[in-house]
């Protein structure tokens, strides 16, 4: 029989974390962070990630693992996981994978290759070369050449995804695989997937108010110290929601009231896109969590559910 992971997913601000570590304590588990901004070092105020003190509850891996200077993919972070994942089952433990970062997830639970393609560093140059001189339409316009369903999916201002894109087509000749649609099983554990879920008017209000709590702790300040260190709006760390406004208002492009609404408004819009993301995925279980219960009424519930999916 397959060795058993968990899974505990959801939009921005629903609760993850207090949840996961509930489960690691019931569970005996560890938890392995799916979180594209919590993995950066230095970034602990934007990207909520989880206090000492919470750290102290259950074990965290992925965690202040990569400098925000790094670029950092989809692939590493597979190999990342995948080797917590067997460091905790060694340990006779259970790997609870929590986060929102759909494709994170995606990478391990499902048959994801990312050796498609070594770097292709003089086209790479090329393909900068011509983002720069002639701008990121014009990358696009190329990638729609080689790879229209490709194209239809990418931003045209996401330039890193347009040239990663025309690299795989030009050397593959299949074109880049369409992974956030495919729902193929790894071979290598069994899993169990919980979305937890709120009112849709309810999450939303955590949002702001998370908002106003990281404005509160220091998120301004933290953004500043993340310059000082020569980060910039062209790092793909500070592209993170929270980081990007912030780096706009210190250039002077709006105030801090404006800045804040930003965010505010980015969050609500990147919750949306994380819950369609994950309803397309037919394994998923959904748990709803209500600000109508005390969170040891929402908690009580949520093992109980855990514990009957878990028996399935």
């Amino acid at each position: 029989m397959k060795q058993k992971l968990l899974v505990i997913a959801g939009p921005t601000a629903v609760g993850k974390t207090a949840y996961a570590i509930s489960a690691a304590r019931k569970l005996g588990g560890e938890i392995i962070s799916a979180d594209s901004m919590q993995i950066y070092r230095y970034m602990d105020i934007g990207s909520a990630k989880p206090t000492p003190e919470e750290q102290e509850k259950a074990v965290h891996h992925l965690i202040d693992s990569i400098d925000p200077g790094k670029e950092f993919s989809v692939a590493e972070y597979q190999t990342l996981a995948k080797e917590a994942i067997c460091e905790v089952f060694k340990k006779g433990k259970l790997p609870i994978i929590c986060g929102g970062t759909g494709l994170y997830i995606n990478s391990l639970l499902y048959s994801m290759n990312f050796g498609i393609l070594p770097k292709q560093d003089e086209r790479r140059k090329e393909l900068e070369a011509i983002g720069e001189k002639e701008g990121n339409e014009a990358l696009h316009e190329i990638l729609q050449k080689v790879d229209a369903k490709a194209a239809a999916r990418i931003h045209p201002n996401n330039r890193k995804k347009t040239i990663r894109a025309i690299e795989v087509a030009e050397n593959s000749g299949s074109g880049i695989p369409e992974f956030e649609h495919a729902f193929q099983k790894t071979d290598d554990y069994d899993f169990l997937f919980i979305g937890l879920i709120r009112e849709r008017e309810e999450l939303y209000r955590r949002i702001n108010l998370r908002v106003d709590l990281l404005m509160e702790q220091g998120l301004l300040e933290e953004v500043k110290g993340l310059m000082e260190q020569g980060l910039t709006e062209e790092s793909i760390s500070m592209k993170g929601i929270g980081y990007k406004e912030l780096i706009a208002c210190l250039n002077g492009e709006y105030d801090l009231e404006e800045a804040v609404r930003l965010i505010k408004r980015n969050s609500r819009r990147y919750a949306k896109r994380q819950i369609t993301w994950f309803k397309r995925d037919p394994n998923i279980r959904w748990f709803w969590l209500s600000e109508k219960l005390s969170f040891t009424e929402n908690e009580t519930a949520f093992l109980q559910f855990l514990k009957e999916e878990w028996q399935r």
